[in-house]
């Protein structure tokens, strides 16, 4: 005759031996992460470079709407630099090309750099 089939167990088998001696337990191990460190991407002043121009690329680039992307610009203007944006270092440095490449090809000197936050 044939046992009758036990019902599957959740528990994993205890090992060798009876009590379970020579198991290993891991320990959880807990781990602080810091957030990315920021940068702020600037935008410098240039005697050449059209306000409108500065005012699309803010829009473009960085999702501003026209109040505050006026604003950045005038600020740029005045001050001979401004704020675009502030993001983790890969994001910074993508926006940053972007401006530049957008610059280049409309034929001004803009200039876009990053600094740490």
């Amino acid at each position: 005759m044939t046992e009758p089939l036990k019902p599957h167990s959740s528990e994993p088998p205890v090992g060798p031996g009876e009590g379970g001696e020579g198991l290993a337990i891991a320990e959880k191990e807990t781990v602080s992460l810091e957030p990315p460190k920021l940068y702020r991407v600037v935008m410098l002043n240039d005697d050449f470079t059209p306000m409108e121009f500065v005012i699309i690329v803010l829009q473009e680039y960085f999702r501003h709407d026209i109040e505050t992307a006026t604003q950045i610009m005038l600020k740029i203007h005045h001050e001979g630099r401004g704020v675009c944006g502030v993001y983790t270092k890969d994001v910074a440095a993508t926006k940053v090309e972007l401006v530049l490449a957008a610059a280049r090809r409309a034929g001004h000197p803009l200039q876009c750099i990053l600094e740490t936050a």
